[in-house]
């Protein structure tokens, strides 16, 4: 959607879109910029320029227009106040982890908090109208501009004012009055600074006027009015309007301040323990003028090393100085930014990783560790995540009980980081070697696959700038979920099936058949369970045709028979194998225990990242940052099974979505999103609450058992616990014993056979001199399974060993320099050679062990004297023998 279409068609009849009751009691007269040609609304009749180019931008750094002065918390404090005192609601900020939508990994803006997808639509639920929200975002495309523009932020907090235009909640007229006070009397800003600049918002098929509002050039908040849907010319009015006004806390906070950067009053005290760390002085009139120009340049030039060079001329400032005070500074304000950032993250359930959204939160902290390591200083990470907690408890106290699982994290993957510098240093020199720049692809396919960031290239000369794409580039990658498509089928005007297995769940039904097609059947109601949440579907008959399969498209039930298929219009008969279910029901709450379980044992940041339930095993996949110990799989199988035998009830409830989000929180969607209005909760008590349309048992203990029969890495961030619950778990144990009595016998038999070995190769060593006096003799033929031929020897017996070997061989090549001398025999799964050949026995035991151990696909070395080998070809033991034969013997 061209929004500079709609912008020109909204801004040619401003009476409809954007003349307010406000603007005509304070008498705001509406102009067009001189510049750019913008339309802005302003008390200043003098006023030529738009907020974005007029001579008063950022003009509050050093100067604020307000007389008092607040930070970042105490900014939110004023805002709360003042909406909660005109009628809303205020609540509290939903996780930036986005579980409620599957396009999304993190939430990007406060609106995104009430959004819920509905097949291809977009619809809008608010817990309360009209409501406030300090909501937390993180967007990723502009990290380089991170401690550089003294206003760029990753994580940041959006100050929502929803509100839908109904009984309880208002329009354009209310919300620009309220925006509007709230800047002149709360924060007590004359009103003749404010300004109101004309604009228009589009996505997800619909649009609507907006009015941005800026003090001093700073834009403060953005009152959008999502009204319309379609394509300009052809749209409609929504159902649901509704004002999605997002204002920036950090600028508030900033405009009050007046400081140098928004960085500086937003971080609490880690900002000065910063600063004395690096010995500035963050308010001087060197970095208000450098800041000043930095921000005004934003807007003109697009490359920020042109920003940089511009403002640091604007600035005067020297070579020295940049290096003593500016590149310092820049890094500061990532360290503080970049792990408030992480704290969010990691306690809303996030992992730094190399997958999804983990991309995201990786590359920072190594941007973290790559600025100090830069700078030379040693930062204690626990204490500036205490600090940002501590900070940030009054508003968000749920940092506090994930502070020491933040900890936990951040430490684990810094390690890795530090461990793999090495690789990365040998795959930098290189890429050094080339003598040019990795263009952006290149940047992006060495950080997924080595974990290398660009900062890190830079910082080595491997490159002269990071490339101002390769964030935004990475983020595209990497922030977006993707579905699978869904199949088609001939299923028009076909009604929605009667779900039996949500009601009484009958194992043996009557049904009517609606639709056949191919080897597929549609009734008016079934009870047998759909493949869905990674439950696999039920089995049974259908009319005595076997169901093999079946599937749920939109709200109808799919069966798919073998054998054949009822007529359409049939009455049938139909039932459920019902040992199957159960199997696969108890797999289904165990995977609900077992999820729980892992999360007690291992931490707060495990979530379900998906699951299978079939009839005789099922899997669970976990976020979770390390391989499983032995200790660990014991102590969730252990926790899982103490729930077992509790017997605790399995409750099933529906509840409105919005409903159920506020009861139970974001931790309802293990399973991935519910498309749904209607939410269908399983709790286990209070140790396991689910939104999950899955069959369950009635009490945990009808499970009986649960066994953990396997857990592996399957990617990074993912832990899978394979696992068997009921009867197949006690067959599970069963087996194992009857494994392990069989190993038993085994190892006991195998001892025995050894010590017979043993005793027999130390018989084979004291006979050593017997048979070295006879061989010497003259005795030919076989001799204690060694065959001789004139003093020639060969033996593959197995009662004969290395020891054997060496010694015989050495000891008859010595005494009678014409003799020979070839062992063969196997050490574990080798099959070795060793031989021995007198100075006068014309042979050359280096060639004798080559190319017996060639043919076991192995190799061999030595001298003329004495050479050894051998190779794992078993198959050619009797090969070998023969060749060793020929050789020796003749």
């Amino acid at each position: 959607m061209n929004k500079s279409e709609i912008l020109r068609e909204f801004s040619s009849d401003p009476a409809r879109y954007y003349n307010v009751r406000l603007f005509e009691e304070q008498g705001f007269i509406r102009k067009d910029c001189s510049k750019c040609g913008r339309f802005f609304w302003t008390l200043d009749s003098n006023r030529h320029l738009c907020p974005d180019d007029g001579e008063d931008t950022y003009s509050f750094i050093g100067d604020p227009p307000t007389a008092k002065r607040f930070d970042y918390t105490e900014s939110w404090k004023q805002v709360e106040d003042f909406f909660v005192k005109n009628g809303h609601t205020s609540v509290n900020r939903y996780p930036v982890v986005c579980r409620w939508r599957d396009d999304l990994y993190f939430t990007i803006a406060s609106i995104v908090d009430f959004q819920r997808v509905m097949g291809s639509k977009v619809v809008f639920e608010f817990p309360s109208n009209p409501l406030v929200v300090p909501q937390t975002c993180l967007r990723f495309k502009d990290l380089e501009n991170v401690g550089v523009t003294g206003r760029h932020f990753s994580s940041f907090c959006m100050i929502g004012q929803h509100s839908i235009p109904n009984d309880q909640g208002y329009w354009k007229d209310e919300c620009v009055d309220l925006d509007f006070r709230l800047l002149t009397e709360q924060f007590g800003i004359k009103k003749e600074e404010v300004v109101f600049v004309e604009d228009v918002w589009a996505g997800g098929g619909s649009f609507g006027s907006s009015l941005e509002y800026f003090v001093r050039g700073l834009e403060l908040g953005n009152a959008v009015f999502t009204e319309f849907q379609g394509e300009l010319g052809k749209h409609s009015t929504l159902d649901q309007k509704i004002i999605d006004m997002g204002a920036g806390l950090e600028r508030f906070a900033w405009i009050t301040k007046g400081t140098p950067t928004a960085y500086d009053c937003c971080f609490g005290p880690i900002t000065n323990h910063l600063f004395e760390k690096i010995g500035i002085d963050s308010d001087s009139q060197i970095l208000r003028s450098y800041f000043t120009a930095i921000a005004k340049n934003l807007e003109i030039f697009d490359d920020l090393n042109d920003v940089r060079k511009h403002a640091i001329e604007f600035a005067g400032l020297s070579d020295e100085q940049i290096k003593r005070v500016i590149t310092p500074l820049e890094g500061m304000y990532l360290i503080a930014d970049h792990l408030r950032t992480l704290i969010f993250a990691i306690t809303d359930g996030a992992l730094p990783s190399n997958v999804g959204g983990g991309y995201n939160l990786r590359m920072m902290l190594r941007r973290i560790i790559g600025t100090m390591d830069r700078m030379d200083i040693r930062l204690d990470m626990n204490e500036l995540v205490d600090m940002h907690i501590d900070y940030l408890k009054e508003t968000y106290p749920e940092l506090t009980t994930k502070r020491e699982d933040v900890k936990t994290i951040l430490k684990l993957e810094s390690q890795r980081y530090v461990e793999s510098k090495s690789r990365m240093a040998k795959m930098a020199s290189k890429l050094k070697e080339k003598g040019r720049d990795p263009n952006v692809d290149e940047l992006i396919t060495l950080y997924e696959s080595d974990g290398i960031t660009p900062e890190y290239l830079k910082e080595i000369n491997v490159i002269s700038e990071i490339p101002s794409s390769f964030y935004a580039k990475l983020s595209d990658l990497h922030q977006s979920g993707k579905k699978n498509p869904v199949k088609q089928l001939p299923i028009e005007d076909i009604p929605e099936t009667e779900l039996l297995f949500y009601k009484e769940d009958p194992m043996e039904f009557d049904a009517k058949v609606l639709k056949v097609f191919d080897n597929y059947v549609i009734l008016d109601r079934t009870s047998f369970y759909a493949r869905g949440g990674g439950q696999e579907p039920d089995h049974g008959s259908i009319a005595n045709f076997k169901v093999i399969d079946v599937d749920k498209h939109a709200g109808i039930i799919v069966h798919k028979l073998e054998g054949g298929t009822p007529k359409e219009g049939d009455k049938v008969s139909c039932k459920i194998d019902v040992t199957r279910r159960m199997n696969i029901t108890k797999n289904h709450t165990s995977t609900h225990i077992l999820n729980t379980s892992s999360r007690e044992v291992l931490g707060s940041w495990i979530w379900q990242h998906s699951a299978f339930k079939e009839a005789d095993h099922a899997r669970l996949d976990v976020t979770h940052h390390s391989s499983l110990t032995e200790e660990q799989v014991k102590q969730i199988e252990d926790t899982a099974n103490r729930l077992v035998k509790q017997n605790i009830p399995v409750k099933i409830e529906y509840f409105d979505r919005g409903t159920a989000e506020q009861k139970y929180g974001f931790r309802i969607y293990q399973g991935g999103v519910v498309p749904v209005k209607s939410v269908r909760i399983v709790s286990i008590e209070n140790k396991d609450i689910e939104a999950c349309g899955g069959t369950h048992v009635k009490t945990t203990g009808e499970i009986e058992l649960i066994k953990i029969t396997k857990t592996k890495r399957i990617q990074d961030g993912v832990i899978r616990i394979e696992f068997v619950s009921g009867s197949t778990a006690f067959e599970y144990l069963e087996k194992q014993r009857e494994e392990k009595a069989t190993q038993e016998k085994k190892n006991i038999q195998k001892k025995e056979i050894e010590k017979q070995r043993e005793e027999a190769k130390q018989k084979a060593r004291e006979k050593i001199p017997i048979l070295l006096e006879k061989i010497l003799s003259g005795h030919s033929g076989n001799l204690e399974d060694i065959e001789i031929k004139e003093k020639q020897c060969f033996t593959a017996s197995e009662k004969y060993d290395e020891f054997f070997h060496i010694n015989f061989g050495k000891k008859i090549t010595s005494k009678e320099p014409k003799s020979s001398y070839c062992g063969i025999f196997e050490s574990g799964p080798t099959i070795r050679v060793i031989a021995y050949c007198g100075t006068e026995s014309g042979k050359n035991a280096g060639d004798i062990a080559r190319e017996l151990s060639s043919l076991l696909g192995g190799s061999g070395g030595g001298d003329s004297k004495f050479a050894q080998g051998g190779g794992k070809d078993t198959s050619k033991k009797d090969e070998i023998v023969a060749k060793a034969k020929l050789l020796i013997l003749g």
